[in-house]
């Protein structure tokens, strides 16, 4: 056994795992970070970018889930303004959107109600003198336009600032490095990774799963066995297109399956996602599928005439995620998007994995990670607060 000891281990830099990297460094401990490519590699850099509540899932009635996001949405516009700007939000209804204007109206009153009445929680309706000056959003059947605010972030950047946060605080981060396999033992965690390389172990209190759509393959390597939960991987695709969107982000339905599609600027492009399609492949394999690019520019052209000639052959250029959901027999969008902690024993966990979860709460997500795995650990001296970390752009 090296002489390398820890006391948290975190497999996965993604914007979870550095939340958690950077939550641990910050309560004293000390924490080594695995990363298999590189930071923000996988889902963390192939999200829609947006830092906001999830105004959709009122619907679904996932209320503290959309008030922690709106908290830490705000939090986030204190800690990271030059990697998280206020953006507006138009919401567009015509006479065959399902819900009416009354019901958006509804929920957008709510949004405001759980965001605590915070600078973003005002809404508003666009005057319809004013329709025309909207990029070019279609107006014929259009019945009303309501604004509203939420967020927008480099999403890799993000993660980035993160890890660097963390870093700063003593975390050690390793990447490439390829977990490869680990025993529990009755109070830590012996494990074997590869660096530059070379095998190399050492020993943790506790070992954090965030391994994204990997997190099972991850389980698979540990002794004793480890039973996982039962997950869908559901890819969310995107595309970029040359063109501009100037007054903000289009929250609307797809005109084939109402979903809900965003159209956005994007780097001085136009930014469309994103999908909902099964996915049973490696996710180091995940792309954009043609019928995925094609629902997409569908729904671009639906909304705005301008793009009606837009092939595929526009594409500037394509990504997708891939969200981990719990099993289940509902379409993707109606389930909830809660984060699972899951732990390998209830009292003094050794391993803890992290089920999904949201770019926005990864924060909030951190520090309740810390709380189920607090009696596993040292006393230490906490040195920060993740509240009051700024984040700054490298």
């Amino acid at each position: 056994m090296s002489d390398e000891h820890y006391d948290v281990v975190v497999v996965g830099g993604g914007i979870h795992g550095a939340g958690v990297a950077q939550a641990a460094a910050a309560a004293g401990y000390s924490v080594l970070v695995l990363e298999q490519t590189a930071l923000a590699s996988g889902t963390s850099s192939r999200s829609s970018k947006l830092i906001h509540g999830g105004l959709r899932y009122l619907e679904s009635a996932q209320f503290a889930l959309v008030r922690e996001c709106l908290h830490e949405r705000e939090l986030l516009l204190k800690l990271a303004p030059e990697l998280v700007q206020r953006r507006q939000f138009y919401i567009p209804v015509y006479r065959h959107t399902s819900r009416r204007p009354w019901q958006i109206r509804a929920g957008l009153s709510l949004y405001a109600t759980l965001s605590g009445m915070s600078g973003s929680a005002t809404f508003r309706t666009i005057p319809r003198q004013s329709w025309t000056e909207l990029d070019g959003l279609r107006t014929d059947g259009l019945q009303t336009v309501f604004q509203y605010w939420d967020a927008q972030t480099d999403d890799a950047e993000l993660t980035k600032a993160v890890m660097r946060s963390a870093v700063e605080l003593g975390a050690r981060l390793c990447a490439p490095a390829v977990f490869r396999s680990a025993t529990l033992t009755n109070n830590a965690c012996d494990i074997a990774y590869e660096d530059a390389g070379q095998t190399k172990s050492c020993r943790a209190k506790v070992v954090i799963n965030a391994a994204g759509p990997w997190v099972n393959s991850v389980l698979e390597n540990f002794l004793p066995h480890q039973t996982g939960l039962d997950v869908d991987l559901v890819q969310g695709a995107h595309i970029l297109l040359n063109g501009q969107i100037t007054h903000g982000i289009y929250y609307m339905e797809a005109p084939s399956d109402r979903r809900a599609v965003f159209v956005m600027p994007w780097k001085n492009r136009v930014l469309v996602g994103t999908t909902e399609t099964g996915f049973h492949n490696d996710p180091a394999h995940v792309h954009a599928l043609e019928s995925e690019v094609q629902y997409l520019l569908e729904t671009l052209r639906f909304y705005f005439p301008v793009y009606k000639n837009t092939t595929s052959k526009d594409v500037v250029s394509e990504f997708a995620g891939l969200r981990v959901l719990l099993a289940g027999n509902q379409l993707a969008f109606k389930r909830p998007r809660e984060t699972v902690l899951h732990v390998d024993r209830s009292l003094a966990p050794r391993l803890l994995t992290i089920y999904g979860g949201k770019l926005t709460a990864y924060r909030a997500t951190a520090r309740k990670v810390m709380q189920r795995i607090e009696r596993s650990l040292p006393e230490r001296r906490a040195v920060a607060d993740t509240a009051r970390l700024p984040l700054k752009p490298a």
